[in-house]
């Protein structure tokens, strides 16, 4: 089985099925650290209706699909800061298929659609639980830096020049 990364919609079944499960799994591995519980299931409908991925649309943004023999596995966004800084966001892999590469080669297209769209650097956050995601970014080159936004959840920030 390959690997195989496109563009999708933001609002293709894949993508809000995609979408679903990586907010469902960060969201309870927040609560369940900070308050010992799973997500409330009306907090997690709530939050999923709210952010819809819209900034990860053309022309400022790219929503990148990755597929495990022929089946959506992961995704990755991106979109424009400002003219030369794109964000990295949405970086996730379905838990049963992680170990395969398949991390890498997402983040490996986020780059590319990052310098398409004209961005010199990429940036990024995640949280200290997240270790995971914090070893894979430092592993691809990104160096941790301070706060570049004020993001409640946000603990780390991560930078990489894509020139």
């Amino acid at each position: 089985m390959t690997w195989t990364i496109a563009p999708e919609p933001v609002d293709s079944p894949a993508a809000a099925a995609l979408w679903r499960a990586y907010y469902t799994e960060v969201s309870d591995r927040y609560y369940l650290l900070h308050e010992g519980r799973r997500t409330d299931p009306a907090e997690l409908e709530r939050e999923i209706a709210a952010h819809t991925g819209a900034e990860l649309a053309p022309p400022t943004g790219r929503l990148l699909i990755a597929r495990y023999g022929g089946e959506p596995a992961g995704s990755a966004g991106v979109r424009l800061l400002d003219a030369t800084t794109a964000e990295l966001t949405r970086v996730f892999v379905h838990e049963g298929m992680r170990g395969r590469g398949g991390a890498a080669l997402l983040v490996g297209a986020a780059e590319e659609a990052a310098r398409d769209l004209g961005a010199e650097q990429l940036v990024l956050d995640t949280r200290s639980d997240l270790t995971e995601a914090r070893a894979l970014y430092a592993r691809l080159g990104y160096t941790e830096t301070g706060p570049h936004n004020d993001d409640m959840y946000a603990e780390h920030w991560f930078r990489k020049n894509l020139n």
